[in-house]
């Protein structure tokens, strides 16, 4: 009873100073601003915080020089690394060309002679399977071509091998085959145009004058077809050189190409100059390589009249 009447007092001027605290000037104003409020004055403050701090570390930790020099083309020619990567590039790029001009041909030559009314749905379905992201078709690749994929556990089943293979994927042949895939439709679809606008009375005619099937094909129907191959080349050829997410995801070590260098120059690496000069000595050389590739091609058709 004592500690209890000698408490009393004490709990009730605790609770009078704090209600008197709640019931401030400060702490009432305080109360009035809403979450709303303060979320949105938290976005508005962020913002200028990281300007703020970005300006600090550009100023005090980073140098920007701004001398003119060829330094880094030098560089991006000379370095064996760079020098590689670029000729691996070219490499993967005009064998993706090759192959997949090879692939498409035949299915566009059969879906614009042989087609007949169903040509429309033929090219529906040769769509189809670019609906979906691209990468997750690289991801699928990935899936059958890996250790315990699809097409090792094929192999093993028919007794060809005896344990699964390393050598299918993270190489550039898995980068090539992958690449072939994702382009397919982009390369049927220029030579399908190009087929359809052939006269089909040149080839009537031909077979008339005691040509084969496979000797008009080779006298009318494929140099008629030419500007749709050289399309297909073009469209295939240029962006897969730039390609990095497909090395980068199925190629390892033996499958990187010139953009992933690029990317880890303005990346990683933090070298903007070199990366830049890295992406203009590609654009150049690939440039140069297609204007050679329509000139070959178109060649190539004056010779076979």
């Amino acid at each position: 009873m004592t500690a209890a009447a000698e408490g009393s007092p004490s709990f009730g001027m605790t609770r009078a100073r704090r209600n008197a605290f709640l019931q401030s000037e400060p702490v009432q104003g305080f109360a009035l601003i809403s979450p709303t409020f303060l979320y949105a004055l938290i976005l508005l403050v962020l913002p200028i915080l990281v300007v703020i701090a970005h300006s600090f570390w550009t100023q005090h930790y980073l140098t920007i020089d701004r001398t003119f020099t060829l330094e880094n083309y030098r560089v991006a020619l000379t370095e064996p690394i760079y020098r590689d990567l670029l000729w691996r590039s070219l490499y993967i790029s005009l064998t993706v060309s090759l192959f997949t001009v090879v692939l498409a041909y035949p299915i566009a030559y059969f879906i614009s002679f042989h087609g007949g009314r169903h040509k429309s749905l033929w090219l529906f379905l040769i769509t189809i399977p670019f609906w979906t992201s691209y990468l997750l078709r690289v991801m699928s690749w990935k899936v059958i071509l890996g250790y315990n994929g699809v097409l090792n556990s094929g192999l093993m089943g028919l007794g060809i091998i005896d344990e699964p293979s390393t050598a299918l994927l993270y190489n550039s042949s898995a980068v090539i085959i992958t690449l072939t895939h994702a382009w397919a439709a982009f390369a049927i679809l220029p030579i399908f145009v190009s087929l359809e606008k052939v006269d089909r009375t040149l080839v009537e005619a031909a077979t008339d004058l005691g040509d084969s099937p496979f000797r008009s094909f080779l006298r009318v129907t494929l140099p008629l077809s030419a500007p749709g191959i050289i399309s297909a080349a073009l469209i295939v050829m240029i962006p897969t050189v730039g390609d990095y997410v497909t090395p980068k995801l199925v190629g390892g070590k033996d499958g990187v190409m010139i953009a992933n260098a690029i990317q880890a120059q303005f990346g990683k690496a933090a070298n903007w100059p070199l990366g830049a000069a890295l992406s203009v000595t590609t654009m150049l050389i690939v440039s140069l390589m297609a204007g050679a590739t329509v000139l070959i091609i178109r060649g190539l058709q004056r010779m076979a009249r």
